[in-house]
């Protein structure tokens, strides 16, 4: 270090390298200017030694893993500094902004986070507060010009301090909790602003009149509670912007025509508003749109008329609205477009087969509409589709051949009128994660191709019309999250190699965010993929957020979306013609949330091994042929929310009311006749309950017939009688029927004695002779 003692400009960004700066003898670089050690593994705390290097104009900290209090005098006396980003990093405590009050070259400040990317990596443990208001009507003597406090617990209104800029040009104060309404007078004091986000705050009122000299091109107000209507001059208010991101507000009424007048605009987001009426034509010819997101809004009429002419559009999503009107061909006009999202709308017609023509496109959203016809096989030559969703419509007649679909992920095509057997070369893409065919008419057995998907988390079968036995292939896909094979006619025994299916149990190399050594390699990786998805809607997470399937557990069908889904797991064979017995395999399956084997044909006992499933949630046997005892091992499962052995043949005790079985009603246990328990307010004799005679219990369970004469008796008595008062009422109210039966009654009587008048005469005549 003596010979770089000199040095006046250091980067080491991103070598992941890694340590403390204790050891590194930074401090020794008195003459330094400029420090660059973002995107490495660097932790613990700041040496108070840096305080030393006075010279310092350029700090950037980024993307490591040093935490501690930012509160020492470290920062107040580096006074020199024009650029200091210590953002992405694991500091906890308040740090007061007023400490850069005397910091008069200071000119870019970036501290603080984005949640969402630690939310996605599980690691939210963010405890850095920026104090900006403290001491009370403190000056600054910088004048910035970029300002990021993104997630630094910021409350009430913005830092006052910022009355005092005049010269900024980026400012993100996104993922705070800033309550005033929207800053006009930020906008006005500093006419060099051109990125503004106060995205995912609480900013409240209508979106007034801005001035007429901004400069801004990128604005992002997303995730507040502002409403209103927008301002019909909305062009002239912002004329540079490039990106607009109004969404997730409470905006209503009519889309003023003018937006379509920013000739700039190439990201506009207006999603999940109130927005309503038809779209401006204009809007639908802006030449630099890139991306358009309208979904979740009140929008109707035809969207895709010939006015439509978007050539440089890459992204657009028009989900749940009322559009109507077909798939014209004018989409072909937007030669570059990548995503296409039309779902929850009222769109008809066929599916047409130009659409194999839209090679760019890597998703493809056409669900809950009404579409018909067939599923064209001119799809197949989107060969860069990644995610396709044709669910709930009319689609009818064979499914065609996927197989050129090679980067497909997730498929989608449940409640449709699908039929015919699943073609043996349907799929062929190594990274498809989702099957869902849910609700069709699909019968046959499941073909081997299947078994090829090796990365398949997701398979999604049921209401269909398939048969036979369960395919063993189905144990190759070791990867599986969720499988529903329910409500078909799958007869056979449960494969046992079901067992070897993971179901969420993951491996040490899988579990990559325990690994503190991996976690830190992948840090800059991730923080790119937040980016993207804060501004460009992409998802670093395997299951994009369109990815929604619906899976029953605890007796009611729920739909699990996005991220969630990594933490699904669940088996759902039930409302089959499955036989034998349950193999005490399944018990390996230790991480499922979920288990339904129940309205099979399935007998034996319940497998000891089932206590191994220490995460299960849900557990359905009801409806089969199960019998014996009720394992009282299975109150060791303490996440148990719904449990039914209901409508078998199980006998003796039922478990312990205590622990999650005491959660439990009879509702559980019903139609075993031969269970007993004080749950189910029925005695269990002394053979039963004693666990030490086993013989005791052979003998009793051999005299299952003995019947009980006083309940029989009693229950005989009172059928007879009840029914007689029904016969008797009939009879009152019915004179028709009345008189038919005293006439029947007459007519027996006559037999009767006819018969035995005539039988005596006989007998007489015999005796005579």
């Amino acid at each position: 270090m003596r010979l770089m003692s000199h040095l006046k400009f250091l980067s080491l960004a991103g070598n992941h390298l890694n340590g403390s700066l204790q050891n590194q003898g930074f401090c020794q670089l008195n003459k330094l200017q400029e420090l660059d050690l973002s995107y490495n593994l660097f932790q613990g705390i700041l040496p108070p030694c840096l305080n030393n290097l006075t010279s310092l104009r350029l700090l950037d900290l980024s993307a490591n893993l040093f935490s501690g209090n930012l509160s020492s005098p470290l920062l107040p006396n580096l006074t020199s500094l024009e650029y200091i980003d210590l953002s992405y990093n694991q500091f906890g405590g308040s740090f007061s902004f007023s400490s850069f009050a005397n910091h008069s070259k200071l000119q870019v400040v970036i501290l603080g986070r984005d949640n969402y990317i630690f939310e996605e990596v599980g690691r939210d443990t963010n405890k850095f507060e920026v104090e900006t208001e403290y001491p009370v009507g403190w000056v600054p003597l910088f004048q910035l010009k970029v300002l990021f406090l993104s997630s630094c617990k910021l409350t009430g209104d913005l830092p006052g301090f910022l009355q005092y800029q005049f010269r900024l040009v980026g400012v993100d104060l996104s993922h705070n909790n800033l309550t005033e309404s929207f800053p006009n007078w930020l906008l006005a004091n500093n006419t060099r602003l051109e990125f503004l986000v106060l995205r995912n705050n609480s900013l409240m009122g209508q979106l007034l009149p801005l001035g007429p000299n901004t400069r801004i091109n990128s604005l992002d107000i997303s995730h507040n509670q502002l409403d209103g209507q927008l301002q019909e001059n909305v062009a002239h208010m912002i004329p540079n912007v490039e990106s607009l991101n109004l969404s997730n507000n409470g905006f209503e009424g009519i889309l003023p025509s003018s937006i379509a007048e920013l000739r700039a605009l190439g990201i506009l987001d207006l999603s999940a508003n109130n927005f309503s009426g038809e779209v401006p034509k204009l809007l639908l010819t802006a030449k630099y749109l890139g991306i358009l997101k309208l979904s979740n809004n009140k929008f109707h009429g035809e969207i895709f008329s010939r006015d439509f002419n978007l050539t440089w559009l890459k992204y657009l999503y028009l989900g749940n609205n009322q559009f109507t009107g077909t798939l014209s061909n004018v989409i072909c006009r937007s030669s570059w477009l990548s995503v296409l999202d039309v779902s929850n709308n009222y769109m008809s017609g066929e599916i047409p087969s130009w659409i194999g023509n839209m090679t760019d496109l890597t998703t493809l959203v056409l669900g809950n509409n009404n579409f018909k016809g067939k599923l064209p096989p001119e799809i197949s030559q989107l060969q860069r589709m990644e995610f396709l969703d044709v669910s709930q419509n009319a689609l009818s007649g064979s499914l065609p051949s996927l197989k050129n679909l090679l980067s497909l992920k997730h498929l989608h095509l449940q409640r449709n009128m699908f039929t015919g057997l699943i073609p043996r070369d349907f799929l062929n893409s190594s990274y498809l994660l989702t099957l869902d065919m849910r609700d069709n008419r699909l019968f046959g057995s499941i073909p081997n191709s299947i078994s090829a998907l090796l990365e398949i988390r997701i398979l999604l079968l049921r209401g269909n019309l398939f048969s036979g036995f369960i395919p063993n292939h189905l144990c190759h896909l070791t990867e599986i999250s969720l499988m529903d094979l329910s409500n078909n006619s799958f007869s056979g025994p449960i494969p046992i190699c079901f067992g070897h299916i993971r179901f969420g149990e993951m491996k040490k190399e899988d579990n990559v965010f325990g690994q503190f050594i991996e976690y830190g390699y992948r840090w800059s990786l991730r923080v790119y993929a937040g980016y993207l998805e804060k501004y460009w809607g992409y998802s670093s997470t395997i299951y994009n957020e369109k990815d929604e399937v619906e899976f029953v557990t605890k007796n009611r069908r729920d739909f699990y979306g996005g991220g969630i889904l990594e933490f699904m797991f669940g088996l759902d064979l039930s409302c089959n013609n499955l036989t034998g017995e349950i193999p005490h395999e399944l018990g390996m399956l230790s991480s499922i949330h979920a288990l339904n084997l129940s309205h099979n044909q399935l007998n034996g006992s319940i497998p000891k091994s089932f206590s191994n499933l220490s995460q299960i949630e849900s557990f359905d046997l009801s409806y089969n042929k199960l019998g014996g005892e009720i394992p009282l091992e299975l109150v060791e499962l303490n996440f148990l929310e719904v449990f039914s052995v209901a409508y078998n043949n199980f006998s003796g005790r039922v478990p312990d009311t205590k622990a999650q079985f005491g959660t439990f009603d009879e509702r559980s246990y019903e139609g075993n006749p031969f269970l007993c328990g004080k749950l189910l307010k029925r005695k269990c004799n002394t053979s039963i309950e004693s666990p030490c005679a086993p013989s005791q219990y052979f003998e009793s369970e051999a005299k299952w017939y003995d019947i009980n004469h006083v309940v029989f008796f009693a229950s005989f008595t009172t059928s007879y009688i009840m029914i007689l008062l029904g016969f008797v009422t009939i009879l009152y109210i019915n004179p028709y029927w009345r008189h038919r039966w005293f006439n029947f009654i007459e007519e027996c009587i006559y037999s009767c004695y006819y018969f035995a008048s005539d039988s005596l005469s006989k007998l007489s005549t015999y005796l005579y002779n």
